[in-house]
């Protein structure tokens, strides 16, 4: 049941309003006589059984003096560096089931604590606390992207605490896993879209495409075409920000394939699926032309293939097959028994991150026969190509290297994503960057200029950009920050590109920025004295004094780390994968217990419940009104499939 409703977490809202964290040097003082702080005190602890306090202290450093530096702003001096052993404890994987208690926190407790803790913190801040900082203008975040990270991030930001600004050339979210079922008329566009401001009306939103972002000086040049009536301009502007979330996405990616982005349909933004939609009912009427005479011609016009055989393309076919069985009696009798659809596919199987049953339970469904109402044979439209390398694509035919050919009506390519070119530009842009205003050496750790997302992307990001265990891009200075599918991140297994990592990412983000940790702390090298690093977010000693109680969830974290001023590093939370099949059916593979990492035992699996069919499909709606972004689209999304089983799909061509 947990787990289950660990699919709704990334719903709760916190609203935190934290103090500023400072940006000015903190020390920390290691008293001598009897402690009468909280923080003190955990001082004390921890020296005591052996735990380094805020800052590891070498030897010699403690003997002369009682006071270390153990935080400091980023464009301030250094500070004693932590030990590499405990930020290894740290960013090691938290335990499963306190994990999964921590998550379980964050989505029932942290919202009822979290709403009297922060009443007291607004109400006392204002009465008795003095503020720790003069009041000076709220520090500005830019969004880059309107996707599932991006939307995620404003709906758990706080903006009593930043000034946050969204730039993308589209002004809405998308529930892209429905996209397939838009494609073909089973739901509408507008039910699976929810204009950014609706999300969070305290940002401001600029209609707006980022081309060129410089790292060094903290500023981007946009580009926005502004039309009036049937003239159209492009107007150009730079924009300065204190902190960037980098929330891009990524593009379909065509591996260089010759005829790809000329002749295929790709399946990523809502006009994809208008163009998609289009693109089917016209390959029936070109058929039912005069002109098209022959058995050869009727099947070219109707023989549809999907490149790609995950998650996407598996789903359009089943959204397709479903279009044929419910309204091509009702529209185009003659015509189905030409009807041909083709799943290509390089690899040796289907939906590769389902297990072996599933995959055959995919196939059975994909593949099964038709029984049509005038016609005497039923029907088998679906086919799957396995090991099969697309080579080139032309306005009629699809070739393929072992040499064989087919000709088709509509093509749609989902085989992959690729980096977009405002990646590759931020990715640049830190890699050339050897030093910055604040004097940071090259390479010289977490903070330091363009060696790190250099060594990043050689090791393990290979073009998305590099992120280290708190979503801080590697080179940013603690400034830049970046999640979903542009991103990586170090120190764990590459996540799957999908809804489900960067809408976790975009929470995540959204709640450690809203806290009093900083962020942006430097630290400097004993054993290099010109090197500096970038520490983790912490809570200095001052702000866990005067900061409003731990919520549930941060408890259960710092008890698990055993840690409780750094914060506590993203990690993933598996809830499973769906796929929908076709006829009423669908898979859900929900992850109970994961796999036993570093233990050496390969036989050790990941503990999965695998449900299909129509238990499958009833558990495929419910998460997939759940995980709406408001209840409009929860209650449109409803009707549509009422207003499709009542009337049947719209096949009008706009």
């Amino acid at each position: 049941m947990l787990l289950l409703l660990s699919n709704f977490a990334y719903f709760a809202s916190l609203k935190v309003n934290a103090f500023r964290a400072p940006l000015i040097k903190v020390k920390v003082t290691q008293q001598t006589s009897t402690p009468t702080t909280p923080a003190s005190r955990a001082i004390k602890t921890w020296l005591k059984d052996g735990m380094p306090p805020l800052a590891d202290v070498d030897d010699a450093t403690t003997e002369t003096a009682d006071t270390t530096t153990a935080l400091v702003d980023g464009g301030g001096g250094g500070a004693t560096a932590i030990s590499h052993a405990r930020i290894a404890k740290v960013i090691k994987p938290r335990p499963y089931g306190l994990f999964l208690a921590e998550k379980g926190a964050s989505l029932f407790l942290d919202p009822i604590f979290g709403s009297s803790t922060t009443s007291n913190a607004s109400s006392s801040s204002s009465s008795s606390v003095a503020p720790l900082l003069h009041e000076t203008k709220k520090e500005s975040i830019i969004v880059l992207g309107t996707g599932w990270g991006a939307a995620s991030f404003l709906k758990n930001i706080n903006t009593d605490k930043y000034d946050v600004t969204v730039i993308s050339p589209r002004n809405y979210f998308v529930f892209t896993p429905m996209l397939a079922g838009a494609s073909v008329g089973t739901v509408d566009y507008k039910s699976i879209t929810q204009p950014i401001r609706e999300i969070n009306n305290n940002v401001r939103y600029i209609e707006a495409e980022a081309t060129n972002i410089d790292t060094s000086n903290r500023g981007m040049a946009c580009t926005s075409i502004v039309c009036e009536g049937n003239s159209c301009e492009t107007i150009e502007f730079t924009v300065n920000y204190d902190k960037l979330v980098f929330a891009v996405g990524a593009k379909t990616s065509t591996f260089g394939t010759p005829g790809v982005e000329e002749y295929c349909n790709y399946l990523k933004q809502i006009t994809d699926a208008q163009q998609i939609k289009n693109a089917i009912v016209n390959c029936f009427e070109n058929a039912g032309l005069p002109t098209c005479i022959t058995n050869e011609d009727k099947v070219k016009e109707l023989t549809f293939v999907i490149i790609g055989a995950g998650p996407t393309g598996i789903e359009f076919c089943a959204e397709l097959l479903d279009f044929i069985e419910d309204e091509g009696p009702r529209y185009y009798r003659d015509l189905l028994p030409f009807v041909r659809i083709k799943i290509v596919e390089a690899a040796p199987t289907i939906l590769r991150p389902f297990e072996d049953g599933m995959r055959q339970e995919a196939i059975r469904k994909l593949t099964r026969s038709i029984l049509v109402e005038g016609i005497t044979e039923p029907i088998q439209p679906c086919e799957i190509l396995l090991n099969k390398q697309v080579s080139e694509v032309t306005a009629q035919y699809i070739y393929f290297k072992d040499g064989s050919k087919i000709q088709y009506g509509m093509s749609l390519w989902a085989a992959g994503i690729g980096q977009l070119p405002i990646t590759k530009n931020i990715i640049e842009s830190l890699t050339t960057t050897t030093t910055t205003t604040d004097n940071i050496t090259e390479g010289g750790g977490g903070g330091g200029g363009g060696g790190e997302q250099s060594k990043a992307q050689d090791e393990f990001a290979r073009g998305r950009v590099g992120v280290d265990p708190w979503l801080r891009v590697l080179g940013g200075h603690g400034h830049i920050f970046s999640l979903g599918d542009c991103s990586c991140v170090s120190h764990t297994p590459t996540l799957p590109a999908t809804a489900q990592v960067a809408s976790q990412q975009g929470e995540y983000l959204g709640k450690l920025l809203s806290n009093d940790y900083t962020i942006d702390a430097m630290s400097s090298s004993s054993s290099d004295k010109g090197a500096v690093s970038l520490l983790p977010p912490m809570i200095n000693d001052h702000q866990l004094v005067s900061r409003r109680s731990k919520l549930p969830s941060e408890q259960i974290a710092a008890y698990t780390m055993s840690e409780a001023n750094i914060a506590p590093p993203f990690q993933f939370l598996d809830l499973g994968i769906l796929a929908y099949t076709g006829s009423g059916s669908a898979l859900a593979q929900v992850q109970v217990a994961p796999s036993r990492e570093g233990r050496g035992d390969e036989t050790w699996d990941p503990v999965r419940l695998q449900i299909k069919g129509k238990v499958g499909f009833a558990l495929w709606r419910t998460i997939y009104l759940a995980k709406q972004t408001s209840t409009k689209n929860v209650i449109l999304v409803t009707l549509d499939w009422i207003k499709v089983k009542l009337f049947g799909r719209d096949i009008s061509i706009l």
